[in-house]
């Protein structure tokens, strides 16, 4: 049950997607508005060391953050989340453009930076170790009261923060799926979360597997959304594990009550992250979007946008997000089982 290590996958391409539209996402929902309550089921250690031999075992951040860390010409939601990891990375009085790529935060240490000080953090992790290393990683660090840490499991620890009192909300739900049950709780959590807050914004992270629990889960999620979009990334054909490197070459979004700039985010983005991370000619993205039909009137249209795999979407105007809020230093610890000479860094 706890043999996945998000350290070896840490800045992957799966991260990056995930991540350039986590950022968007919760600046969008902090622009204005009562406090928002957010809630990482699956947070993981918080923040890695790209040095360490987690991340030097697969090497898959170099095919990840490291191919846009000095890329040209980003589209600006791609370039705020370059920035959002360079701030990371930067010692001392050093210019954030001469930093080396030598950590990477987790969703925790991305979304605490997005907030606003009267927002609310709640963090559920199970593995004994990230769950100590997350715990260190935030000590000291927020408003009071803003975080909250627990060592238990987030599809069932989510109940208890569904609805807030603010009545605002945002979810991030990416477990491993390392267990395969995993694809039922996520739309089982989903369901629940909708029934007892409709308007609440959640997105659900997923791998894109040869499997059916996988290809089963999106057709799950959309029965259930009032409105979702759904963004996934290829960056290669699909591969056998027997071929050699990670047989995961794509991922998915869900996101259930979106911004209404997501669309258009995705639209100016999606393309440019296959051409900087393809790996072989099968790379390309999908996006799509939809909304459940109101009793008693008519479906809203939909304006098509052709993306590259042929889907078509709705689109919307954009909307500029926030810059991150600078934080409180964080420390990053490597795995206490790693060797004493691991770097350990302090922004």
């Amino acid at each position: 049950m706890f043999s996945y290590r998000h350290g070896f996958h840490a800045g992957n391409h799966a991260d990056v997607l995930k991540h350039m539209a986590l950022l968007h996402v919760v600046n969008y929902l902090t622009e204005k508005g009562a406090p928002l309550m957010v809630v990482d089921t699956h947070a993981g250690a918080g923040a890695y060391a790209l040095e360490d031999t987690f991340a030097q075992k697969s090497g898959e951040y170099l095919e990840g953050i490291a191919r846009l860390w000095n890329a040209k010409h980003l589209p600006a939601p791609l370039a705020r989340y370059v920035e959002a990891v360079r701030a990371l990375n930067v010692e001392g009085d050093a210019k954030p453009q001469e930093a080396a790529l030598r950590f990477y935060p987790g969703s925790p240490l991305l979304l605490l930076n997005a907030l606003r000080p009267e927002d609310k953090l709640r963090l559920f992790e199970l593995h004994p170790t990230d769950i100590e290393l997350l715990a260190r990683n935030f000590k000291g660090v927020g408003a009071p009261r803003q975080i909250m840490i627990q060592r238990a499991d987030g599809f069932a620890g989510l109940k208890a923060f569904i609805p807030p009192p603010s009545r605002r909300a945002f979810v991030l739900i990416d477990p491993s799926y390392e267990d395969k049950a995993d694809y039922a709780r996520v739309a089982d959590t989903v369901a629940d979360a909708l029934k007892r807050f409709p308007t609440c914004t959640i997105m659900v992270w997923y791998p894109v597997l040869p499997r059916p629990e996988a290809r089963n889960l999106v057709p799950r999620l959309q029965r259930v959304a009032p409105k979702w979009v759904n963004a996934q990334l290829h960056v290669a054909g699909p591969r056998r594990a027997s071929d050699g490197g990670s047989s995961m070459t794509g991922s998915g979004l869900f996101v259930i009550n979106p911004p209404y700039t997501l669309g258009t985010m995705l639209v100016q983005t999606l393309p440019k992250l296959v051409e900087l991370l393809r790996q072989d000619g099968g790379a390309t993205h999908v996006l799509e979007g939809g909304e459940k039909k109101a009793p008693g009137k008519s479906a809203r249209p939909q304006a098509p946008a052709q993306s590259e795999g042929g889907s078509d979407r709705r689109t919307a105007a954009t909307k500029s997000p926030r810059a991150p809020a600078k934080r409180k230093p964080v420390d990053l610890e490597p795995d206490p089982r790693e060797p004493k000479d691991d770097p350990r860094f302090r922004r």
